[in-house]
């Protein structure tokens, strides 16, 4: 009985964790466009776009919490959340590249590595797995990340608080890039494994 329970509440869709999932995937769009608004001419909206972002990072904490405590982990949750993170970090990427906050290696660095964990998962799709779970290491990496774009926008101002933007906002981003191809050669790594598994069973 507890079983079928557990088994129901993994299948729903409409659980409370989804629900902020989707809602930090329709804000990605927003985030977006508030953010590139002065380069088409618009006022300036950095104000408003870190609230998007800092909203998505909060929801981000709470999807996870509550999915958990609440047994609604889902099949539709383990998409919806690695997705959610994956295009806030490439819309913000865009955008800040774009006003030239961040450099273009820095964005290189971050897309290389998507690059390289979107061909893994093709090889594990020919072999028949599913895609590798988020470990800890790669939610770390996130967070880092979601916490450096936003100290980065804010460092495009002036003043004190300005600078104490670039400086948190820079060592997030550095520890967040090293943890984020971290993650990404140990996923390498697992995959080897698994390749190499079948190669022998075969």
């Amino acid at each position: 009985m507890e079983v079928q329970e557990t088994r129901v509440q993994t299948d729903r869709v409409l659980t409370i964790p989804n629900v902020l999932s989707m809602a930090r995937l329709a804000g990605v769009p927003l985030f977006l466009w508030l953010i590139l608004r002065p380069e088409f001419g618009g006022p300036k909206s950095d104000g408003w776009a870190l609230l998007v972002l800092m909203l998505s990072g909060v929801s981000d904490y709470l999807d996870g919490k509550l999915a958990r405590r609440w047994n609604q982990i889902s099949s539709l949750g383990r998409l919806l959340d690695p997705a959610a993170d994956r295009l806030y970090i490439l819309s913000t990427l865009v955008g800040l590249t774009w006003r030239e906050i961040l450099p273009l290696w820095l964005t290189a660095a971050l897309l290389a590595r998507e690059l390289m964990l979107l061909v893994m998962v093709g090889i594990l799709r020919r072999h028949g797995y599913p895609p590798p779970q988020v470990n800890f290491l790669g939610k770390a990496a996130t967070f880092n990340l979601m916490y450096a774009f936003p100290l980065l926008l804010l460092s495009d101002g002036s003043g004190w608080l300005a600078s104490l933007g670039a400086i948190f906002g820079w060592a997030f981003a550095g520890w967040g890039t090293t943890l984020y191809w971290w993650a990404g050669i140990l996923y390498v790594v697992q995959v080897r494994r698994l390749v190499k598994a079948d190669a022998v069973a075969d």
